[in-house]
């Protein structure tokens, strides 16, 4: 073997001689140069007195293929220093494993990392690939807890050893530290650079219902949701999705306590700025509906500007209870723009006023004393509603049903889908009201009650109700006179039950006829009485001339010239 010759390190077999010929302990790792390599062995001259040998497998890659050729330099572990064949027992397994146990102790001694693969999940945490085993803590793996540690698996990351014990063959790693110490220096740096109103990077870390967490560099700021759009949002996960990466305005900085709040939207131009110019009123705009509530629809007519269309100007003719009635969340509608607050940041929108106003033209179409047909629609207790085309409705009040019945509830005469004729009494355009009348399509009969019933004419009939202060008497169908007490009989009776029954035939005279307010006055005591017969008698006679002269009116008279003369005599 000449000592000029090398090997493929570059080094000399005398050298390497040399730095062997020194006494070789068992358990000590050794240079060696690679002689021969055959299908179990590997043969390697360590500069003792004989070659030692080494299992094959030791050099070989996961694929079967040899790391070394003949002439390589190589360290390996003395076993044995002469076995009884008299052979020195290698093995470079356990060399690599010393030095990389060496390696680990200086990294731990140097507080430097090391690095490794994440190789398994392990109770408690992870299994790292260092070289030798290590164990990786669940919450030493990152600054926030990770849910799903398997994720992590064939991952290559950097650690620091914060335990570690050679003789027990435990060492625990962090990764959590090194990235603490990073997020530091980050920190530090970001502080002392950021500004309000500074435009700046940064990657969102949390999402929460109510905004994001944006990592700006060591220290976090909150994205609100009300800063991230002009426009609505219901969730910022609608945006955003964790480790986005986005630029950022700083609204806001307190250097105290290191508050950071971030806006999103005010990178953007302002949409209300000469949002009237863009929506003048009357205009005709589409937008997509994108809320409900119970006074309205908000239409989104851009990003940042919604309108509302409250449920009032939702349609002409129907009374809409509720917008989810007329539209969904999604729908695309047009409508005016009726109103533009710029400064309260509003739009007032109709969607009526796509269409012509029916209540425009209700007149021409349905004028005042027209006769009208339709079904009945509701039936309240003041009166009856009738549908006469889709959204116009006219009421029929309860006192407008007929001439002479005294109706309690208008249930008594209709039902709902009753078909009905009436007359057009009232159209209130302004206040879209529409009223009808029944009575209207027969003559009133009391136009000509004074005729059929003059004063001073005797009547009979059937008393109908017995009240305290009086009788009621029927006259003809609808129609009643009424007896007061007083008129009864010629002594007053106080309490008319007790000498008058329903259904008991009375005769009386006409008294007084109120056609506007429907009351006939009558007396059963005039009958009888001859005064009162001639009182009546010179009332019909001045009723060509005055119609202000009642018989009350004459009969006071009289009782007070008698009242006069009976107190002349008392004297």
């Amino acid at each position: 073997m000449s000592e000029s010759t090398t090997n493929q390190g570059g080094e000399s077999f005398a050298q390497l001689f040399n730095e062997s010929s020194k006494e070789i302990k068992e358990g000590e790792v050794a240079k060696g140069i690679v002689l021969s390599i055959d299908e179990d062995h590997v043969q390697i001259d360590i500069g003792f007195k004989s070659e030692g040998m080494v299992p094959a497998w030791e050099f070989m890659n996961e694929d079967g293929s040899m790391t070394i050729e003949v002439g390589d330099t190589v360290e390996v572990l003395v076993e044995t220093a002469e076995d009884n064949e008299g052979r020195i027992v290698l093995s470079k397994e356990k060399a690599d494993r010393l030095k990389v146990w060496d390696d680990i102790s200086d990294a731990y001694e140097d507080d430097q990392s090391v690095e490794g693969v994440i190789i398994a999940r392990v109770k408690g945490g992870l299994s790292v690939d260092i070289g030798v085993k290590a164990f990786l803590p669940g919450s030493q793996v990152d600054l926030r807890p990770v849910r799903h540690l398997e994720s992590l698996i064939n991952e290559r990351m950097n650690f620091k050893i914060i335990k570690f014990n050679k003789r027990r063959g435990n060492i625990v790693l962090s990764r959590r530290a090194l990235l603490e110490t990073e997020r530091k220096k980050l920190r530090e740096e970001t502080l002392s650079t950021l500004t309000q109103g500074q435009i700046v990077d940064g990657v969102i870390k949390n999402i929460t219902d109510y905004g994001a967490f944006i990592d700006l560099g060591g220290i976090d700021g909150l994205l609100h949701i009300t800063d991230m759009s002009w426009g609505r949002i219901n969730h910022p996960s609608e945006l955003f999705t964790v480790g986005d990466e986005i630029k950022i305005k700083v609204l806001k900085f307190d250097v105290e306590t290191e508050r950071v709040s971030l806006g999103l939207k005010q990178i953007q131009p302002d949409p209300w700025v000469d949002a009237g110019m863009r929506y003048p009123i009357g205009v005709r705009v589409q937008g997509k509906v994108v809320s409900l509530t119970d006074y309205g629809a908000f239409i989104e007519l851009e990003p940042g500007i919604e309108g509302l269309v409250h449920v009032s100007e939702m349609s002409w003719t129907k009374r809409v209870k509720h917008p989810s009635k007329v539209v969904a969340i999604g729908d695309t509608v047009e409508s005016v723009v009726l109103d533009v607050d710029e400064r309260d940041r509003k739009v007032s929108l109709g969607m009526k006023q796509i269409e012509p106003n029916p209540w425009t033209v209700i007149e021409e179409r349905y004028p005042v004393g027209s006769h009208v047909s339709g079904t009945v629609r509701n039936i309240t207790n003041f009166g009856v509603f009738i549908g006469l085309e889709e959204g116009i409705d006219g009421l029929v009040h309860v006192s407008d049903i007929s001439w002479t019945e005294q109706i309690k509830h208008p249930s008594e005469k209709f039902k709902k889908g009753d078909e009905l004729e009436a007359i057009v009494l009232k159209i209130d355009k302004e206040n879209e009201k529409f009223s009808l009348g029944v009575k209207q399509l027969q003559p009133n009969p009391w136009d000509d009650i004074q005729k059929k019933y003059s004063i001073g004419s005797q009547i009979t009939g059937p008393i109908t109700s017995v009240t305290d202060f009086g009788v009621f008497v029927k006259l003809d169908e609808g129609i009643e006179g009424l007896v007061y007490s007083s008129e009864l009989a010629a002594e007053r009776i106080e309490n008319p039950a007790d000498q008058f029954k329903e259904g008991q035939e009375v005769t009386a005279l006409v008294v007084k006829v109120d056609a506007a307010e429907q009351k006939i006055s009558l007396s059963i005591r005039a009958v009888d009485d001859k005064e009162e017969r001639r009182a009546l008698q010179e009332l019909a006679a001045q009723q060509s001339t005055t119609q202000t002269t009642t018989l009350g009116d004459l009969l006071a008279e009289k009782l007070a010239a008698k009242q006069g003369e009976e107190e002349g005599e008392g004297e």
